[in-house]
């Protein structure tokens, strides 16, 4: 059956459910339980679209689009997986895919997929092998989205800007933008710019000469120097000197500098990758931060979600960070209970993932026996404080109801009035922007994953 939609995916349940919704599209379709029968019918037939799995039996799916690709160049793949990790969807858009879609899946969502292939038709192939262990785990869509930037940009070396709070893995991304780069066989050097001294971050970054200033008794290879071929990651750069800011500028506009005290320029033959908690537009406006040289480093931007975005992945994130820490110690997994695991989805985690990490840790450490249960857990995840005089929201509610109650506290306090309608005008906003940010901008997709209709959603937004 030639301009057919193949389904690639072992589990007879995952192909049954896409095949019902394809005929509810009147969109033909194949299904195949292993890769091989599929490549046997590729002497015969040609796919219009390909969806797989990625860990079959025999060939996996990712061996099996790079296959394709060589004997049908150009068949849009949609790559399913239910290991939601960086390496997954990195290798899933090296192999050549089209999109990439992970378990469990919205069936509505992978059909619109499937009709964007179909428009969209474009071939790529490239090709590179997983690793055995995710650098970044997250099914929430915040993090995917970032995933997938991650696998768009691993044929680039363009400037990078991620932002995010403290504990959200900015370095983590940085590192893994590098391994997934085409300098990849060059180092990654990082330098905290907020860490070190002004008189010194000079120094250390662009090195010096011997006899450059007291002290300086040899030369010294700076920080662009050691990261020449590879990339240079800059972490909380809104906290850089002006004065440094101007010698960056220059560096990022001509690609050569000197060291402290030297006479000879040096080519800069690196990627710029930086990363910062602080709002550099704001310090902008305040003439904290030079406006070209943020221009120059927002060219791409990657905004890490706190993890109170994300509370879907705090149970993977958990897994993992137990199994690390009982590895790191030579000791037996421990495990959480419901209801312990339930106290730490409620819990906000001001220090996300790295907050989650340490206590991951102590939990291994500090807890007598294998499985943990709300009263191992630390008094402030067992039952976050509120304020004296607050609404106590429900044990059971979520991390944005205390949010929202502890909002709607301090909107009272101070006497406000008329607060349904500013609160739900406010609740409608992020709705709508969020759901535009996941899907692309693409409105009749966000009001289907919103459950509105696409002209209320236009009102609101036109509001």
């Amino acid at each position: 059956m030639n301009d057919a939609i193949w389904i690639l995916d072992d589990d007879k349940s995952i192909r049954w459910v896409l095949e019902r919704a394809l005929e509810r599209e009147n969109l033909p379709h194949r299904g195949f339980e292993r890769a091989e029968a599929a490549l046997e019918a590729l002497a015969r037939e040609r796919p219009a679209v390909v969806l797989t799995d990625i860990r079959m039996p025999g060939t996996d799916g990712l061996a099996f689009v790079r296959q394709l690709h060589e004997r049908a160049p150009g068949t849009p793949v949609i790559v399913m997986t239910a290991y939601s990790d960086l390496d997954s969807a990195v290798s899933a858009f090296q192999a050549g895919a089209f999109e990439y879609l992970p378990k469990p899946f919205d069936v509505p969502e992978a059909v619109r997929l499937v009709r964007r292939a179909l428009e969209a038709r474009p071939g790529a192939v490239a090709q590179d092998e997983p690793d055995a262990t995710p650098e970044i785990l997250g099914q929430a869509p915040a993090m995917q989205e970032v995933f997938r930037a991650i696998g768009r940009l691993s044929h680039s070396s363009v400037t990078v800007l991620i932002t995010g709070e403290s504990g959200t893995g900015k370095e983590l991304v940085a590192r893994a933008l590098h391994r997934h780069s085409p300098r990849r066989d060059g180092p990654f050097v990082a330098i905290n710019t907020a860490a070190i001294p002004r008189e010194l971050l000079e120094a250390e970054l662009f090195g010096h000469e011997k006899g450059a200033f007291t002290g300086a008794a040899a030369a010294r290879r700076g920080r662009f120097e050691q990261a020449e071929g590879g990339t240079l990651f800059l972490d909380e750069i809104g906290d850089m000197p002006a004065d440094l800011q101007t010698r960056l500028l220059r560096v990022l506009s001509d690609g050569h500098y000197y060291r402290i005290g030297g006479q000879q320029p040096l080519r800069a033959n690196v990627r710029i990758i930086t990363a910062t908690h602080q709002d550099l537009e704001a310090r902008v406006r305040e003439g904290l931060f030079r406006e070209d040289l943020y221009h120059r480093l927002n060219v791409i931007r990657l905004r890490l979600p706190p993890l109170r975005e994300r509370a879907e992945d705090i149970p993977l994130l958990a897994r993992h960070f137990l199994t690390k820490s009982a590895r790191e110690l030579g000791v037996e997994r421990k495990t959480l209970s419901p209801a312990a695991l339930e106290a730490l989805v409620r819990y906000p985690f001001p220090g996300n993932v790295r907050q989650l990490e340490n206590l991951c840790h102590w939990l291994t450490v500090m807890t007598p026996a294998q499985r943990i249960e709300p009263h191992d857990l630390p008094p402030e995840v067992r039952a976050p404080v509120e304020p004296a005089g607050t609404t106590e929201p429900s044990s059971a509610s979520p991390a944005w109801e205390h949010l929202l109650a502890k909002e709607v506290d301090r909107l009272l306090a101070t006497g406000r009035s008329a607060l349904y309608d500013e609160l739900h005008a406010r609740f409608e906003r992020v709705l709508f922007e969020r759901a535009l940010a996941h899907t692309g901008q693409r409105r009749a997709e966000a009001a289907a994953r919103l459950g509105v209709g696409r002209n209320t959603l236009t009102r609101k937004l036109k509001r």
